[in-house]
């Protein structure tokens, strides 16, 4: 009778997940460069051949994690979200849900965040998950305007929607490496700071030079 440790056969795509957890580990630890194929294989606990023959080779595993943290954090977002909501309480749950989603991902959104923006072709793949972010955000100010009667040029919709990404995306930085800080808190601080301003935005009022 052997006494060998059993290999325990599991579905592909299970399989693929605990090996895409282990990538996504050892990326936000090492970085791209400094992250192997062998110290991934390793704390996904199976060979590194096993590892290609699923995922293929590093860079299409990067891009597998950039995919799949993407997609995790969209999804908590758009489930979130209901579109019959008061504009606040949309961006508000929006909010709450996103940064849900980086405390209890910190190592997804190193990936995402850290990771991918300095890299190609990783930085293209990146900017189309956030331009589809400041799309969703643009979408729900503008239907939060034509709710008020009022109509916003595409331009000033979208100059808005990336300040509001890309504070959010800082806070969200800060938030990750600061785990006794509370998402849910973070949201409502970020909220105070977006929506004091959105909500005059939404009613009219508007900031000007002086002599302008």
């Amino acid at each position: 009778m052997s006494t060998g440790p059993a290999f325990k056969r599991l579905p592909r795509a299970v399989r693929e997940q605990q090996m895409l957890d282990s990538a996504v580990r050892v990326f936000s630890r090492r970085g791209y460069h400094g992250a192997s194929m062998d110290e991934i294989a390793e704390v996904a606990g199976i060979s590194k051949p096993m590892v290609y023959a699923y995922l293929g080779t590093k860079e299409e595993l990067f891009v597998a994690c950039l995919h799949r943290e993407g997609a995790r954090m969209m999804e908590a977002i758009a489930g979130a979200v209901a579109p019959d909501l008061p504009a606040d309480e949309r961006l508000w749950r929006g909010l709450r849900a996103f940064f849900g989603f980086v405390g209890a991902h910190r190592d997804g959104w190193a990936v995402l965040y850290r990771q991918a923006r300095g890299e190609q072709p990783f930085a293209g793949e990146l900017a189309v998950m956030r331009a589809r972010l400041v799309e969703v955000v643009a979408g729900m100010l503008d239907h939060a305007l034509r709710a008020e009667g009022r109509e916003v040029a595409e331009t000033e919709l979208e100059v808005v929607a990336y300040a509001l990404v890309g504070a959010t995306e800082s806070l969200a930085d800060w938030l990750a490496d600061r785990p006794g800080v509370d998402p849910e808190k973070t949201a409502t601080r970020m909220m105070n700071v977006a929506w004091l301003g959105a909500g005059q935005l939404l009613g009219g009022v508007t900031w000007r030079p002086p002599g302008g």
